[in-house]
């Protein structure tokens, strides 16, 4: 399989709660310095579903619960399009880790129906490029030590903005409807057990692999937005009481 995909990356990431007003007015400043990622279908629109694994005992949700520097969790993430799920669509298997204040991933493009086995039973997919084995051994290892099962699907629908050629490595995301399910977790089952944030809010992040444009740096003084601390696995998982 061939897939031209970023691998891995690192970078800084900012996350802030505000409401839809707001973000409104915030896209005005954002606007005159940053460009819509043309991803989704030119207009910076797109959904993104997740689908986290994790041990029976929870183990990566308690590590961010417990705030450890060095911290990862594994899940399958589809970018819904028009033509829907199929058993050969393409996702991806990501390990989502932290280390100190940088968060790091590592993804892998499958099919879908590869990538639930894999994730399941640790098989790996037909065919795949040879720089994808690295990623592909430490996933497996996770799965096998941990013995991962699905515990929960997030979903949203995401507006993307990146930046120009000044500010080359920044991301600036607004997450809205964000999303849980844990009765159906079958990632295109288009249903929701309930939502993490009134439809009203909306989750700004913020993504700098280096420095933050000082630009951004204004916008957020300016605005008094507080920044927060926010894992939507984690959220998911208690709006779902899965631990009561």
């Amino acid at each position: 399989m061939q897939s031209t995909a970023v691998r891995k990356f690192n970078r800084f990431e900012l996350k802030y709660l505000i409401s839809l007003e707001m973000a409104e007015a915030l896209k005005k400043d954002i606007r005159r310095y940053a460009i819509l990622d043309d991803y989704g279908g030119g207009n910076g629109h797109y959904k993104l579903t997740s689908l986290y694994y994790d041990s029976p005992n929870y183990t990566y949700y308690w590590e961010k619960i417990d705030g450890l520097r060095f911290r990862r969790k594994l899940r399958i993430r589809w970018y819904e399009t028009a033509a829907g799920l199929q058993d050969d669509s393409i996702v991806f298997v990501e390990i989502k880790q932290r280390v100190d204040r940088v968060t790091q991933k590592k993804r892998v493009p499958m099919k879908y129906k590869e990538a639930l086995l894999f994730c399941k039973e640790g098989v790996f997919p037909e065919e795949y490029e040879e720089r994808d084995r690295p990623y592909l051994e430490e996933m497996y290892e996770m799965i096998k030590l941990n013995n991962l099962e699905p515990k929960i699907i997030t979903s949203y629908d995401r507006e993307a903005y990146i930046g120009g050629k000044y500010d080359m490595g920044f991301r600036l995301t607004f997450d809205r409807y964000v999303s849980y399910r844990y009765r159906d977790l079958r990632l295109d089952a288009g249903t929701s057990d309930g939502l993490m944030i009134p439809a009203n809010m909306v989750i700004m992040e913020i993504k700098t692999n280096e420095r933050l444009p000082s630009w951004v740096s204004e916008m957020v003084a300016n605005h008094q937005l507080n920044l927060i601390r926010v894992s939507k696995y984690c959220q998911g998982i208690d709006k779902a009481k899965l631990l009561i």
